[in-house]
């Protein structure tokens, strides 16, 4: 597999910037994961910090879940990697836990975010609210937040493939 990134067109309208510098982002944390083993992919980044690659791909899938389906579509979905007892739950990774399973669910939570972004304006209020603030949020300020959550990430994402393999690159 070759993870195609595309930038978008320095002339999109503000919808199509936004959707295809979400897209851009999400293909490079896919990217930053190819080729490697799921032994690899489990590598935390240096102790005593649990970050991995396979951890950042499982919290953008709860990151994804959380944002689309439950804020801005009020759609009942727990999440999937941790819970109230273990937050960070989506980093605790065991030998069982693999890229097939990771990437699919990430994946399908991608899709169902597509989904549900399409049937709202920029400007659009979210059907759900926050669980912590309360507060509701328009399509516009869910995608910039997503773009900076991946940013971010895929940050981290460089050093920790650096690390295990020495690949490099933007």
């Amino acid at each position: 597999m070759t993870t195609e990134r595309r930038i978008p067109a320095t002339t999109a309208d503000e919808r199509t910037m936004l959707e295809g510098w979400l897209e851009f982002h999400r293909q490079t944390l896919a990217w930053k994961c190819e080729g490697l083993s799921d032994e690899q992919l489990r590598t935390a980044s240096v102790a005593p910090s649990e970050l991995s690659l396979l951890g950042l791909v499982r919290h953008m899938a709860d990151v994804e879940r959380s944002w689309f389906r439950r804020v801005l579509a009020n759609e009942d979905a727990p999440p999937l990697y941790y819970t109230d007892d273990d937050l960070d739950g989506e980093f605790h990774l065991t030998e069982a836990d693999t890229w097939a399973e990771a990437h699919t669910t990430w994946q399908g939570e991608i899709e169902a975010a597509r989904a549900h972004a399409a049937r709202f304006g920029l400007d659009d209020l979210s059907k759900g609210k926050h669980r912590r603030t309360g507060e509701r949020y328009n399509l516009r300020w869910l995608y910039t937040h997503m773009i900076e959550e991946y940013a971010r990430h895929n940050g981290h994402a460089d050093l920790i493939r650096e690390r295990i393999d020495g690949a490099t690159g933007d």
